[in-house]
């Protein structure tokens, strides 16, 4: 193989490494959020529920389950919402009627 394809393997490699690594790192603002329970339609979920039907975001299939968790920006935003920050059983008759 010649030195000008080697580098140029060489540089593709490291700028799709550098690509990969980017898309790995994700926002980071996830991880200052919090779970709020019952504010979520079916689908808009964003993650797996507190009763394990299933594992993974929108896949719920309830609108405002307290089982379904969407992320927001802190404990007051759950609560002005509507939602309450625990997991619990049935769904928020305020938001769903």
């Amino acid at each position: 193989m010649s030195n000008r394809r080697t580098t140029a393997l060489t540089l593709a490699a490291a700028v799709t490494g550098a690509v990969a690594a980017v898309g790995f790192a994700g926002p980071t603002h996830a991880q200052d959020q919090v779970q709020c329970f019952g504010i979520s339609a079916a689908g808009q979920n964003d993650c797996a529920n507190a009763a394990g039907t299933h594992a993974c975001a929108g896949l719920s299939t309830v609108d405002y389950s307290y089982e379904d968790f969407k992320l927001v920006d802190s404990a007051q935003a759950c609560t002005d919402q509507g939602g309450q920050l625990e997991a619990s059983v049935g769904i928020n008759e305020d938001l769903a009627g």
